[in-house]
């Protein structure tokens, strides 16, 4: 009888803990082609993978926003899928609809948003173990948080995003969203340092949780600052950023630079092609610097134009050939293997429509194992 219970107890445990995979794995200690590009659409990713990935490189990164109204099962699998294919990694960046654009002002998060991303996101199949999560975006601005400026929300905003992505993948590494460089302490934005301190004072350990630091190193103030203005708003301010966290933390942690790069309608595009040159050779080698994906490969039109690595007439600036004559390396991060097409059957039937699980736990596998536990158990008593 007592082997019986152990067996039950087991059978419990196997259920409702299920042994997690294998936890994330540090880029740093993998050949890693840090040379990266910000797009806006899918359908971009083949250009970002013909800059990133030339002169000698392959598995590049490629950082893109969702918006919460976007989850489209197929359109996002074959966006997973054309990653294999080009040999980049994503990063995808999750974000509340587009209300800015109405109101002035990004949609405040909420916990459900993460949730249903989290299932989302789950539910593709990724090209790399490590699948890069980035947490929102700027908020230390108003305007990118409903209007307010909310330390405290957002650190309880992305503890709950690690718990609630790592429930359902410990392959999920998580990083904060990369700050404003140059906002400072108004009633519509907070300087980033400030920030993070609020944030430590309203959750304390939050650093310690997340997998990497999100960073916008942008050359402020103006987007228009050499290389050699190294201040806490500049290209370097990912090392003062790093300097600020320790005080919170021990922790390691990766450092990514999913923004930056400077104005072209206040520099010429040859000083800028050799800032990106220069910068990218001497400040972003830093061994923590995982990847730098500058903003924006195709601008299209509006206020971005003038960051745009490929111009109105589609053709590629003098900045976008600086960093594709940049000398690169072969990548080689874990990969997953390629799903079958039973697989890719079977995910369909699973997830019918774009829209995810509105639960954090999904209790309905949970208990057909069981009873299928508790059917064995009850035959052999």
């Amino acid at each position: 009888m007592q082997t019986l219970i152990t067996i039950f107890a087991l059978a419990l445990m196997t259920v409702f803990f299920p042994m997690s995979a294998l936890a994330i794995e540090d880029p740093r200690t993998l050949p890693n082609n840090k040379v990266g590009v910000h797009i806006l659409f899918p359908q971009e990713l083949d250009e970002a993978a013909s800059l990133i990935n030339s002169n000698g490189g392959a598995w590049g990164y490629v950082i893109i926003p969702i918006q919460a109204n976007d989850k489209d099962l197929a359109k996002w699998q074959t966006f997973m899928d054309k990653a294999r294919e080009q040999k980049v990694i994503p990063i995808i960046r999750i974000a509340t609809e587009g209300d800015y654009f109405v109101r002035g002002a990004w949609r405040t998060p909420e916990y459900t948003d993460v949730l249903d991303f989290a299932n989302f996101l789950n539910s593709l199949t990724w090209p790399t173990k490590n699948r890069y999560v980035v947490i929102y975006n700027e908020v230390n601005r108003a305007d990118e948080w409903g209007g307010k400026v909310d330390p405290a929300a957002y650190a309880r905003i992305l503890s709950y995003s690690v718990t609630a992505f790592k429930e359902r993948s410990t392959d999920f590494f998580i990083i904060s969203a990369g700050m404003d460089n140059a906002a400072a302490n108004t009633p519509i934005a907070m300087d980033q340092y400030t920030y993070y301190t609020r944030m430590d004072q309203a959750l304390p350990g939050i650093f310690n949780q997340i997998d990497g630091f999100g960073s916008h190193a942008y050359p402020n103030p103006g987007f228009r600052q050499p290389p050699s203005v190294r201040t806490r708003m500049s290209v370097t301010s990912f090392q003062f950023e790093r300097e600020h966290i320790r005080r919170f933390t021990s922790k390691s942690l990766p450092w990514f630079i999913t923004e930056t790069g400077w104005e072209a309608t206040v520099l010429p595009q040859a000083v800028i092609a050799e800032y990106m040159r220069y910068t990218f050779e001497n400040i972003w080698n830093d061994p923590d610097v995982v990847a730098v994906t500058p903003f924006l490969l195709r601008a299209h039109d509006g206020p971005f134009i003038g960051f745009s690595l490929i111009d109105k007439e589609n053709r590629p600036t003098l900045t976008y050939q600086s960093i594709a004559a940049l000398q690169k390396i072969e990548g080689k991060p874990s990969l997953l293997p390629s799903p079958s097409p039973k697989t890719d059957v079977l995910a369909a039937e699973m997830h019918p429509s774009a829209q995810p699980v509105a639960f954090t736990f999904g209790i309905t596998p949970l208990l057909n194992s069981a009873k299928r536990w508790f059917d064995w158990l009850f035959s052999i008593i």
